[in-house]
């Protein structure tokens, strides 16, 4: 009986000690999990959002980069952290699919959401010398020519994997599939000539079009962006296809409500200052705020669409 009691008190002090930890979060540095490479949109977004959350924080947040399988290690980590707040990240799209490839141990309810920060269309992006000034040119040209074009994308089974394979079955039309760790690497790859095309998006370009090394021939969004107004959608070419990635601020499973509370509190306050939405806007990234609840919403509604997608596809194990 004195064992059992001594069990239930040790138990009972280490719950108060990390309810008091807790309160008073945060204690020490946070580290935000990045599941891509530097340079990346989801990169880019994280940094900035935590430049200006370390004016709200007592204690710094910094970002660490965890790459490779098409966000999978990265997003796994964020997963499986200890839920005390001093590990989160940024969560991506492929939250929602990749649970779908069978690759992962966990699937898109595994994650607690604190805010989405960011939102973009996919585009088809190629190298300023490439022989096509039109999307109509490209796709007459890989049509002619089934499996000549290369496309790069950020990694197996992630967005922009996703988007080049809807595309071309959108477009009837068969492409080779390069997987990079990011994309980043996949746009270096296209300046090398490496592969023809890349479906990441314009933001992930924006540094090589204003250099003049890459052109954008269309984006997948349903109207044209206000950032690049003479780049057509898709669907002004006649193919129905809109598909986009969205980043934001999640935390594993469990994580106490004081702790998302603060967090909630940063993000809003975050996404309301000029000093980060004037920064994304100069990168050509789109601000997208949505709250915890009505970011839910959309990752259960992106779930359901890329289960049925990537199952027409053949892509889901």
């Amino acid at each position: 009986m004195k064992k059992i009691t001594h069990t239930l008190s040790v138990i009972a002090l280490s719950v108060a000690s990390f309810g008091s930890m807790a309160a008073g979060y945060p204690t020490r540095s946070i580290e935000v999990v990045v599941p891509y490479s530097a340079g990346g949109g989801t990169d880019l977004v994280t940094r900035s959002f935590v430049d200006v959350a370390n004016q709200y924080l007592p204690k710094s947040a910094g970002v660490v980069n965890k790459t490779g399988g098409g966000g999978a290690v990265g997003l796994t980590e964020i997963a499986m952290a200890r839920p005390n707040g001093y590990k989160i990240g940024t969560g991506t799209v492929e939250i929602a699919m990749l649970p779908h490839l069978g690759l992962v141990g966990w699937d898109a309810t595994s994650f607690t959401p604190i805010a989405r920060l960011n939102a973009e269309p996919a585009a088809v992006s190629v190298s300023a010398d490439a022989p096509w000034d039109t999307f109509e040119d490209f796709i007459a040209y890989a049509k002619e020519n089934p499996s000549a074009v290369r496309i790069g994308n950020s990694g197996t089974g992630a967005i922009w994997h996703i988007a080049a394979e809807a595309l071309g079955d959108a477009s009837n039309v068969t492409f080779s599939h390069i997987p990079y760790n990011g994309a980043n690497p996949a746009a270096t790859a296209l300046l090398g000539g490496h592969i023809e095309a890349v479906t990441v998006s314009p933001a992930e370009v924006v540094n090589h079009v204003d250099n003049g090394t890459i052109k954008i021939l269309a984006v997948m969004s349903d109207k044209r962006l206000e950032k690049f107004p003479e780049v057509p959608t898709l669907k002004e070419s006649g193919v129905d296809l809109s598909i986009e990635t969205w980043r934001g601020l999640v935390v594993p499973n469990n994580t106490p409500e004081n702790v998302i509370t603060v967090l909630s509190d940063v993000a809003q306050k975050v996404t309301s200052n000029p000093d980060f939405t004037q920064t994304l806007e100069k990168m050509n990234l789109t601000p997208a705020y949505l709250p915890a609840d009505e970011f839910q919403d959309a990752i259960n509604k992106d779930n359901a669409f890329f289960a049925q997608t990537m199952t027409k596809l053949g892509l889901t194990n």
